[in-house]
């Protein structure tokens, strides 16, 4: 069997045995329309079936947060809110970064993000009165790419990470999807960190506690499909619709998609036409639910009106 590469333990899980794969717990909640599926890496066993470091894997999807249906936005937003609460330290400064390139719509959902998140630590000297001790101190920066910068990012957050000295640091990022339905449907957030450029084959030091010496969650919504993976699947739907003659096609179809697709394309990635305005919702979605995580012991009116 091909294998996939994909940024999501969900979908790891699943292409993985489902629910019977050794060091892996799985469960789920549904929410109305938002399904919630936690994940959780317990040993090596299940880090090496599913190809991800061991920890707690969130996971939230619906396919109408492609559309403009507040009230569902809203339900994802308060989880959002709730998960994140539940992985970052009750106190202390937090390190927001939006990893990728601005200037590429399908990845730029990290710098697009933080432009709506509540920076706060340079305001700790000058809080007005009625907000003293409640606001949390938090710094943000989108550290760019090593394409645009020659930097790598990870040597620049573990500069940032020394010099500020944060509690935690939360990375928010564009991920790469198996199948072509979670674009923009589905938020994952974990507590293992995140590879930058995983997700396109690109693959860079890491962010995670044992290169920052902090905990580090990331968030991250999926923006690209591999064109691979949708040669795939339309090939699978036609070898259903084959007669039943007890063949396996299985490596004819893999063999056909690398003469086709990767041999001339390499790793190709594919993003919907509509991805800014998608991008732009997501980016949205994500700032709500980390300022109301960030910034717990503020009212939900109070966090727009410090942003204006």
């Amino acid at each position: 069997m091909r294998s996939f590469r994909s940024d999501l333990a969900v979908e790891a899980h699943a292409l993985s045995g489902g629910s019977d794969v050794p060091g892996v717990r799985m469960e789920q909640l549904k929410l109305g329309e938002l399904t919630e599926t936690v994940v959780e890496i317990v040993d090596d066993r299940g880090a090496a079936a599913l190809g991800k470091p061991c920890g707690r894997y969130v996971t939230l999807e619906s396919d109408g947060l492609a559309g403009p249906e507040t009230e569902l936005l809203q339900v994802a937003e308060d989880r959002l809110a709730h998960t994140l609460a539940g992985m970052l330290p009750e106190l202390g400064s937090v390190l927001v970064l939006g990893l990728g390139n601005r200037r590429i719509t399908a990845d730029s959902l990290g710098p697009r993000t933080i432009d709506g998140v509540l920076v706060t630590r340079h305001m700790r000297e000058n809080t007005p009165v009625p907000l003293k001790g409640r606001l949390r101190s938090v710094s943000a920066v989108a550290p760019g790419v090593l394409g645009v910068t020659g930097l790598e990012t990870a040597e620049m957050v573990q500069g940032l990470v020394e010099h500020t000295k944060p509690d935690a640091v939360i990375a928010v990022d564009a991920l790469a999807a198996r199948e072509t339905c979670r674009i923009c449907t589905t938020l994952q957030i974990s507590d293992t960190g995140i590879q930058p450029g995983s997700g396109v084959g690109n693959h860079r030091l890491g962010l995670n506690e044992e290169t920052l010496g902090v905990p580090v969650i990331a968030v991250g919504v999926p923006m690209v499909v591999y064109a691979s993976t949708i040669v795939r699947d339309a090939l699978d739907l036609l070898s259903e619709d084959m007669p039943a003659d007890g063949t396996d096609h299985t490596a004819a179809l893999d063999s056909m998609v690398d003469r086709v697709v990767e041999r001339r394309l390499g790793d190709l990635v594919v993003t919907p036409r509509e991805v800014d305005e998608r991008v732009t919702q997501m980016a949205r979605l994500l700032s709500g639910g980390l300022n109301r995580a960030l910034q717990s012991r503020l009212a939900a009116e109070e966090i727009p009106a410090l942003l204006n």
